[in-house]
């Protein structure tokens, strides 16, 4: 969204460029259960997956060196770049459940989360500093040229490091055709609908109110850039800290009431932004968030690995993908709609804070 207000295409087109594409990424992977078969690996599927990733980013370099892109095709990289990227998941899921034994996955899990939550801010912070450098000598173009090119890297050496690891014999002999309505009636069975479906029900709930978090800062509570990093880096660095101490208690307790534990914390996140726009407040508040969305997410993340079993796994997870980018995408508009109606005022903005945490409380009943 930022380059493409940096080449004058438009808040409108911006406002595309980080919603549209998701939805159409998780239109587009849902071929990864047909490509698995065809290939007979989980592996190879990831591999391809990420070096599409990874090639996605030459258009993009392609057009910060000339200095502009149309629409239409910055739309279109966006939506190979998340597709390529939602379809690796549910393999890449089905794949590292067969590498990472049952007893230490937890604690596995929660570090390599962890470092993950690292590389993310680091990856943000120096992204933003190199555009606030470049901005004040006009050097914007080569600075997003510098990032993309920088982005592509990384992401084929990580495509060089999948591609060391094994994949197990077994899991390649059971790799079979499961119909999608095979999958709902087990799904249902089983009860992981009800989990998939809470999971796209507090995604949606989120999104009523995300995107406009950083409007807010900015216009309403008048952030400098240095607030506003350190707000994020906050919830980022809190999360990456607990994340040891959650794996652990995942461990003792199980995945599921790890879940219950975020699940309950994440409720009244958003609306705590109603009570105070003070800065230590907000540090407060972002501190709390890292640790109550690390419990949640690596919750999930482990139940995902217990109540899935690794045939159908790939199926359900590709399914989750489509249902979980259609909640963002769904919830952003609403969102923007509530928004508009409600007018753009500090209260405005507030309500719609609340309206979230409503959500994600009455989303606990299908938990």
């Amino acid at each position: 969204p930022a380059f493409a207000l940096a080449v004058g295409l438009g808040e409108i087109t911006a406002g595309l460029v980080a919603s549209v594409p998701l939805l159409a990424g998780g239109l587009m992977q849902t071929i990864s259960p047909f490509a698995i078969r065809r290939l007979a690996s989980y592996k190879q599927w990831v591999l391809i997956c990420a070096f599409v990733q990874a090639a996605s980013f030459i258009p993009m370099i392609i057009a910060a060196a000339r200095g502009r892109v149309s629409a239409t095709g910055i739309l279109i990289v966006a939506a190979v770049y998340w597709a390529s990227g939602l379809a690796a998941g549910p393999a890449w899921n089905t794949w590292m459940g067969a590498l990472v034994p049952r007893g230490v996955r937890a604690r596995f899990f929660a570090h390599r989360t962890r470092a993950s939550q690292f590389a993310v801010l680091a990856g943000f912070v120096a992204g933003g500093c190199l555009l606030q450098w470049a901005d004040g000598y006009g050097a914007a173009r080569l600075a997003f040229l510098s990032l993309f090119l920088a982005a592509g890297v990384c992401r084929l050496l990580s495509l060089c490091l999948l591609a060391v690891q094994r994949e197990p014999a077994p899991l390649r002999e059971n790799i079979q055709r499961i119909p999608t309505r095979e999958i709902l009636l087990r799904m249902r069975e089983t009860g992981v609908r009800r989990l998939l479906l809470y999971l796209i029900v507090v995604q949606g709930s989120v999104q009523l109110a995300g995107p406009f978090f950083t409007p807010f800062m900015f216009e309403k509570l008048r952030l400098s850039y240095g607030g506003y990093v350190a707000l994020i880096a906050t919830a980022f660095m809190t999360k990456a800290a607990v994340l040891p101490a959650l794996g652990s208690v995942a461990h003792r307790l199980g995945a599921l009431r790890l879940l219950w534990l975020g699940g309950i914390g994440i409720v009244p996140l958003s609306a705590m932004w109603i009570l105070s726009g003070h800065f230590g407040w907000l540090l407060f508040v972002q501190a709390l968030a890292g640790v109550t969305w690390g419990a949640y997410e690596l919750g999930f993340f482990l139940l995902f690995f217990d109540s899935i079993p690794n045939d159908e796994r790939t199926g359900v997870l590709t399914l989750y993908n489509l249902g979980n980018t259609a909640a963002w995408v769904l919830g952003s508009a609403i969102g923007g709609l509530l928004l508009y109606s409600l007018g753009t005022d500090r209260f405005g903005y507030l309500l719609l804070f609340g309206i979230s945490s409503i959500g994600r409380c009455l989303a606990l009943l299908l938990l």
